[in-house]
C-alpha cells in the first residue's frame, strides 16, 4: 500500500495524462461511464481498503466488483472519467474525493438511493437523507423469523414460505384469506345427530374419502383473496355428497360464486358469511355448477361493489327448482340447479365423526386459524407458542371453515400415537383430533 500528498497526486495525474495521450485509440476502461457523478457512493465504501489494494500507474487487474460493474484502485482510474472505487481517494491517496459523494442506504447487501421508497415484504421502506433505512413495522403474513423458530422447535410440522402470501400483512391474511363468521348460539345449540357404532365394530386407523370413492371427491378450489371460506367449504362438501349419494350419476363441482353473489341474506360475500345460511340457500334455492358460474376472483378492495347475482332459480313443484337465466359462462349451457337435504350437526365424539365420514362422505368443520397456520407446509399441525413473546399485533386469529376428508395415525419418537384429521386442501396430515384449533365438526348434508 502506498500514500502520497495531494500536490504529488496532481503532478502524477498530469504526467499520466500527457503520456497516455500519445497512445492511439481509447481503451475499454476509458469508455466506461463514471461511477460516481451519476451513480451512488456506497455508504460502506470499503473496497480498496477491504482488499488492501492500491496500485501505481495503470493496472487493469487492480479491480474489484462494485454494484454490478467494476471499480479500480490504480492511478489510471481517474484519468478521463472516474471509475475509481469509492474509497480510492481517502484510502490510497489520503485525500477527500474530488466531488461530493451521493449518499445511499445499504440494506441486505444492496445500496439504495436517498429518498427512494421500496417494498420489503409487506412493509414500505425509505432511504432517508442521512442514510437511515426506515421501514413500516407491520407484521407480515410470511415471517422468516417465525418459520425458523417453528422448524427449529420440533413442533411436529414444517413451516415455509408460500409465495402467494408474500407482501401481505398478517392483518390482511386474517381479513382476506379466511371468511367464516362464528355461528350463532341458535346454530351451536342445534340437536346433534348421533351415529351408533355396532357391537364390536372397529374403525380403521386410517381412512381417506378419495380412496373409498375414487373420482367422486373433488379437488379444492382456490378462494384467493376472497374471505369466502363459508361458501367454498360448503360448496366443496355438498359437491362430494351429491356425487356419493347419486352413486356417481351426478358429479358436479358446485359454484362458490353462486353462493357469494346470490346468498345475500345476512351474508357478506367475500367479507365473510355464515355456514347455516349457506346450507339454507343450497336447500331452498340451489346452486349451479362452477363451470356454469365460475369464481370471478376478488382483489383486496373492500370498498369495491360485490358482483351482482347472475343466476336465480324458480320453483317447479315438489321442491324442485329451475334456473331462470343462462350460465354466466357463455361457453357452458348446462344450468342445472342442485339442491341438498336439510343440514344437521354432529357431536364432538371422534368415533361418531369418523363413522359418519366413512359412511356418507366428507364433513365440514370450523377451525380457529392463528398466525403460524399460514406458514404450514407439512406434518400434523397444531398452534405453536413461537409468537408468545412478541407484541400483541403479531398474535392474530380468525375463524375458517374446511372440508375434512379422512383421518390417520402417526407414531411419535417417544412411542405415543397421534391421531389426526386430513383436509383435501392440504393433501397431507393436518390437525390432531384433540387440537382446540379444530372446533367441533359440523356436518351438513
Amino acid at each position: 500500500m502506498w500514500r502520497c500528498p495531494l500536490g504529488l497526486l496532481l503532478l502524477l495525474l498530469l504526467a499520466g495524462e500527457l503520456a497516455l495521450g500519445a497512445r492511439r485509440g481509447r481503451g475499454r476502461r476509458e469508455l466506461a461511464p463514471a461511477l460516481h457523478l451519476r451513480g451512488i457512493r456506497d455508504a460502506g465504501g470499503r473496497y480498496c481498503q477491504e482488499q488492501d489494494l492500491c496500485c501505481r500507474g495503470r493496472a487493469d487487474e487492480c479491480a474489484l466488483p462494485y454494484l454490478g460493474v467494476t471499480c479500480y484502485c490504480d492511478l489510471f482510474c481517474n484519468r478521463t472519467v472516474s471509475d475509481c472505487c469509492p474509497d480510492f481517494w481517502d484510502f490510497c491517496l489520503g485525500v477527500p474525493p474530488p466531488f461530493p459523494p451521493v449518499q445511499g442506504c445499504v440494506h441486505r447487501g444492496r445500496v439504495y438511493p436517498v429518498l427512494g421508497t421500496y417494498w420489503d415484504n409487506c412493509n414500505r421502506c425509505t432511504c432517508q437523507e442521512k442514510g437511515q433505512w426506515e421501514c413500516d413495522q407491520e407484521p407480515c403474513l410470511v415471517d422468516q423469523d417465525m418459520i425458523n423458530a417453528i422448524n427449529q422447535g420440533n413442533y411436529g410440522w414444517r413451516a415455509g414460505n408460500h409465495s402467494a402470501f408474500w407482501g401481505m400483512t398478517l392483518d390482511e391474511g386474517i381479513r382476506y384469506r379466511l371468511g367464516t363468521i362464528r355461528p350463532s348460539s341458535s346454530v351451536t345449540s342445534m340437536n346433534e345427530i348421533h351415529t351408533v357404532l355396532g357391537p364390536g365394530e372397529v374403525l380403521p386407523t386410517a381412512f381417506e374419502a378419495s380412496e373409498k370413492w375414487p373420482n367422486l371427491i373433488h379437488e379444492p378450489l382456490d378462494q384467493g383473496n376472497c374471505a369466502g371460506s363459508w361458501a367454498f367449504s360448503t360448496a366443496a362438501v355438498a359437491s362430494d355428497r351429491v356425487s356419493i349419494h347419486s352413486l356417481g350419476h351426478m358429479t358436479p363441482v358446485l359454484s362458490p360464486q353462486n353462493l357469494l353473489s346470490c346468498d345475500t341474506h345476512n351474508q357478506q360475500g367475500c367479507r365473510g358469511g355464515h355456514l347455516d345460511g349457506a346450507w339454507w340457500f343450497l336447500r331452498r334455492r340451489g346452486v349451479v355448477s362452477d363451470h356454469c358460474y365460475p369464481f370471478s376472483g376478488r382483489e383486496r378492495d373492500e370498498a369495491g361493489p360485490a358482483p351482482r347475482c347472475m343466476m336465480h332459480s324458480r320453483a317447479m313443484g315438489r321442491g324442485k327448482r329451475q334456473a331462470t337465466a343462462h350460465c354466466p359462462n357463455s361457453r357452458v349451457h348446462t344450468n342445472d340447479i342442485y339442491q341438498v337435504t336439510p343440514a344437521y350437526r354432529l357431536g364432538s365424539s371422534e368415533k361418531e365423526i369418523m363413522k359418519e365420514l366413512m359412511e356418507n362422505g366428507p364433513v365440514q368443520a370450523l377451525m380457529e386459524v392463528h398466525e403460524d397456520f399460514f406458514l404450514y407446509q407439512g406434518g400434523v399441525y397444531s398452534h405453536t407458542p413461537v409468537s408468545h413473546g412478541r407484541p400483541e399485533r403479531y398474535r392474530r386469529h380468525g375463524t375458517h371453515s374446511v372440508k375434512i376428508t379422512g383421518w390417520g395415525e402417526e407414531t411419535l419418537p417417544d412411542g405415543r400415537t397421534l391421531k389426526y384429521w386430513t383436509n383435501s386442501a392440504m393433501r397431507k396430515d393436518t390437525w390432531p383430533m384433540t387440537t382446540p384449533e379444530l372446533l367441533s365438526p359440523q356436518l351438513f348434508s
